[in-house]
């Protein structure tokens, strides 16, 4: 079960934010997560709250108001690949939707599958 977590500064539009976890949401299927699986948050914070360098560590050109740091917590065990992967197909539709991929920071965070409690208190998966 992923859980996307998409932090921007205020303002953006309900379209904008739709367009990138439409986006992640897109590019977990692809990458084997079910159609159904969708567990997202926004956090829209302003500027003093949320704060980032425009250039660290290799951007090319320089980050701006529109930046947009993707958290994405999920089980442990997906490799090197899966993840490449999930990021260019990602990176792809966010730029064919008019969105600069250097504007975007991916965060991906791995928990063993004990840690999930999907509802109740019940742990399905240990």
């Amino acid at each position: 079960m992923p859980f996307v977590t998409l932090t921007v500064r205020k303002p953006k539009s309900a379209a904008f934010k739709s367009v990138v976890l439409d986006a992640v949401h897109a590019a977990l299927v692809a990458s084997g997560v079910p159609q159904t699986d969708k567990f997202q948050r926004v956090l829209e914070l302003d500027a003093e709250d949320f704060r980032f360098d425009t250039g660290y560590p290799d951007v090319a050109g320089a980050r701006n108001d529109d930046f947009a740091m993707i958290e994405i917590v999920w089980s442990v065990g997906r490799s090197v690949k899966v993840k490449r992967a999930l990021l260019a197909d990602l990176m792809g539709r966010l730029a064919q939707a008019g969105l600069d991929p250097e504007n975007v920071m991916v965060c991906f965070k791995e928990t063993s599958w004990e840690n999930w409690s999907f509802a109740g208190g019940r742990l399905i998966h240990t």
